[in-house]
């Protein structure tokens, strides 16, 4: 529960500890990049109004424990003037979170930055009826638990295989964690039912036969965390970066406008609820944005 005082009750990134007058101030952090010299200013403004201590958290941005009501303020201008500002909490949406993706990771199928960044642009700190969370993960192995934030987008491949130039060496089959490749007299089949389109082998191929097209982006919807954590529902995939953002689009105005107070999201998401959405979507999105086949 947040302390309501004049002025600081109108920082949702100021939690008011227990115990003692004191608060702690959440950072304003996009998918968890900083520069060395914010990080370095971060930790003296920690020394000037807190006790020197820093706690980085789950949602990658950093939190000053310990201040006094009366710092606030001047810690707030200090924070804003070295690009980490005060950030959100309760009823908004929250730092939204990335993985590295094609940057850094070789296992990335999407460049997840930039979709943070995007998203963390349009709405970070947008008063909803509900916590919102928004996660961006490059690939399936979900480093960032996308599918347990209200919203969650998920970077994919679609497997290309050009029997005729493999040699049958078996590496994809060794990296694929789904059983879905075998190699068959030399040649690599692939069982599409066990496939979810992680990339694995794309990315493992040492003979560069196993392409892919396009990314694909799965969105998922209604998931939470907490004591009972739900993982969100897919509503649809989708190819094209754009294509994505429009459908992040749709899904915070569906949440903005409809969702009920006092109830997390994934408490109000049921089948009826995602045919609606899947339908809002459909209407708005091209055709040929809309991936049919899995």
């Amino acid at each position: 529960m947040k302390l309501v005082t004049t002025g600081i009750d109108a920082l949702p990134g100021v939690i008011v500890e227990q115990g003692a007058m004191r608060y702690t101030v959440r950072l304003r952090i996009p998918a968890g990049v900083i520069t060395p010299a914010q990080m370095k200013k971060i930790a003296d403004l920690a020394v000037e109004f807190g006790t020197g201590m820093l706690h980085l958290t789950t949602r990658q941005t950093v939190e000053i424990p310990h201040v006094t009501e009366e710092d606030v303020p001047a810690l707030k201008l200090a924070l804003e003037e070295n690009g980490t500002p005060i950030g959100a909490e309760h009823e908004t949406v929250v730092n939204i979170t990335a993985c590295p993706g094609i940057e850094r990771c070789r296992l990335a199928n999407v460049d997840s930055l930039a979709i943070a960044m995007e998203i963390d642009r349009k709405y970070f700190g947008r008063e909803m009826p509900v916590k919102t969370r928004v996660a961006v993960s490059a690939c399936p192995n979900a480093c960032v638990s996308e599918r347990l934030c209200e919203v969650g987008v998920t970077g994919l491949l679609k497997p290309i295989r050009h029997p005729e130039y493999c040699t049958g060496c078996g590496t994809c089959v060794e990296y694929c964690k789904e059983d879905a490749l075998d190699v068959i007299n030399g040649v690599i089949i692939l069982n599409p039912d066990k496939c979810i389109r992680c990339g694995a082998c794309v990315h493992s191929c040492p003979y560069g036969v196993i392409t892919a097209g396009e990314p694909w982006y799965q969105i998922t919807f209604g998931g939470k965390r907490g004591r009972h954590p739900k993982l969100g529902r897919h509503i649809i995939i989708v190819s094209g970066m754009q294509t994505a953002l429009q459908v992040v689009d749709i899904l915070m105005y569906r949440i903005y406008r409809h969702a009920t107070y006092g109830t997390l999201l994934g408490d109000q998401v049921d089948d009826v609820y995602e045919g609606i959405l899947l339908q809002e979507i459909k209407k708005k999105i091209p055709p040929e944005y809309i991936v049919s086949e899995w």
